[in-house]
C-alpha cells in the first residue's frame, strides 16, 4: 500500500512575515542545516517523515498536526482531494488546484498541492488559518510554531480515568478528570475510546461511553451500534425463558436480554422491565432509526409488553420464542402492525 494516505503539508517561504535577509534565508536541498522541528501549542509533533527543505520549501507531514487541531480529514483517492472539518469550518482542496473551497466560498492558493513520491502535499499555513490556528517560522532555530485554536467543547459527567493508551488493561493512568472537567475530543479511536486533550495541555485516552461525557456525534453512534448489535449476536440462539434474570447469560426474556447487552457494551443500565425501558432516552421516528434504537411493541394484551434492538437494514434483534431464543429478524408483518414506539439512549 502507497503512503498516499499519509497527509504531507507543504510550508512556503511565506512564513516569513518580512523578507529574509541573506543569512536568513531558507539553505537550498545541498546545503547541510538544522533538521526542522514542528511544535503545536508546545508539543512538538512527532512526524513519521522528517521534515525537509527543498528550495527555500519546507515540505512538512501534518496528519498528527490536523488532528491535534481537532479537525476531521477524509480523502477521496480517485478525485485526489482533501476535506478537513472542524466546527463549522470546511475546508475542500482538489490537489494540483490554485484555489480552495473554504465553507463554500473560494479562496486562492499560493502554492498548489501536489503528489511526490506517494505523498500529498499541500500548503501548510493557508490550510492552518483557514482552521484558526495561526503560524510563526523562526529562521535561526528552523522551528515551526503553529497555535491552535481550541475549543473545550466536552463536558465530563461522571469522574473517569485519562490513560496512557486506549485499553483499561494495559498503559497506565494519568489523571483522573472529575465531573465538570472540559476537554477537547481529538479523535474517536473506537467504539469505546475517545482521544482527549484536557486544558492543561495533557493528551491521552478516556472511555467514549455515554454515561462519561456529553460527546456525542453520528460516527461515534455509528460505531457504538455496531459494537452492541455485535455483541448481542454473541447470544443467537440463547433459550427464552420469561422472567430470565438479568444476572446471567444463559438465558433470557425480551427486556432482561435488551438490558443485559446494553449494560455489558455500554455500561448503560436500563430498567428490568420493556414498559420501564420505553420511558428511557428521547423518542424517535421510525424513519429515523439507527442501529441501537430500542424498538417497542404492544403484547399479551399490553401496550408496550416487548422490546427489540434495531439492527439496521430493516433488522430487529430480539428474543420471544421458546423455539427461536435470541434472533434477528425482518422489522415488518406483525412487528411493524404493533409497532408502538422507538428510543433512543446514545
Amino acid at each position: 500500500m502507497t503512503k498516499s494516505k499519509a497527509f504531507l503539508f507543504l510550508l512556503t517561504a511565506s512564513l516569513l512575515y518580512a523578507a529574509p535577509t541573506h543569512a536568513e534565508t531558507a539553505p537550498q536541498t545541498h546545503t547541510a542545516a538544522k533538521p526542522i522541528s514542528i511544535y503545536i501549542d508546545g508539543h512538538q509533533l512527532q512526524t513519521e517523515v522528517e521534515p525537509l527543505n527543498l528550495n527555500g520549501t519546507v515540505l512538512v507531514p501534518m496528519r498528527g498536526i490536523f488532528e491535534e487541531e481537532g479537525a476531521k480529514l477524509s480523502w477521496n483517492n480517485v478525485s485526489k482531494t482533501v476535506i478537513a472539518t472542524k466546527g463549522k469550518t470546511t475546508l475542500t482542496y482538489h490537489i494540483g488546484e490554485h484555489t480552495a473551497s473554504l465553507n463554500g466560498k473560494k479562496v486562492a492558493v499560493d502554492v498548489p498541492g501536489q503528489i511526490v513520491n506517494g505523498y500529498t502535499l499541500i500548503p501548510l499555513r493557508f490550510v492552518s488559518e483557514a482552521l484558526g490556528s495561526s503560524v510563526n517560522w523562526d529562521p535561526n532555530t528552523k522551528t515551526v510554531q503553529i497555535t491552535s485554536a481550541i475549543s473545550y467543547e466536552t463536558s465530563i459527567q461522571r469522574g473517569v480515568n485519562l490513560r496512557s493508551l486506549p485499553d483499561a488493561e494495559k498503559g497506565t493512568v494519568l489523571n483522573l478528570l472529575p465531573a465538570g472537567t472540559k476537554v477537547h475530543v481529538t479523535r474517536e479511536v473506537n467504539a469505546f475510546w475517545l482521544e482527549v486533550r484536557t486544558q492543561d495541555n495533557q493528551t491521552g485516552y478516556i472511555s467514549a461511553k455515554p454515561k462519561y461525557t456529553d460527546y456525542t456525534s453520528p460516527s461515534l453512534a455509528e460505531l457504538q451500534g455496531d459494537a452492541l448489535i455485535a455483541y448481542g449476536k454473541k447470544y443467537l440462539g440463547a433459550p427464552y425463558v420469561f422472567g430470565a434474570s438479568p444476572d446471567q447469560t444463559k438465558t433470557f426474556d425480551c427486556s432482561s436480554f435488551v438490558k443485559r447487552v446494553f449494560q455489558d457494551t455500554l455500561a448503560i443500565d436500563l430498567p428490568r422491565v420493556s414498559y420501564d425501558q420505553a420511558k428511557v432516552g428521547k423518542e424517535v421516528s421510525i424513519n429515523d432509526l439507527r442501529k441501537g434504537d430500542l424498538l417497542f411493541f404492544s403484547a399479551r394484551n399490553l401496550d408496550i409488553g416487548h422490546v427489540a434492538i434495531y439492527a439496521g437494514n430493516n433488522q430487529i434483534l430480539h428474543t420471544y420464542s421458546k423455539e427461536l431464543g435470541v434472533h434477528v429478524e425482518a422489522f415488518d408483518g406483525q412487528w411493524k402492525k404493533r409497532f408502538v414506539t422507538a428510543r433512543r439512549v446514545f
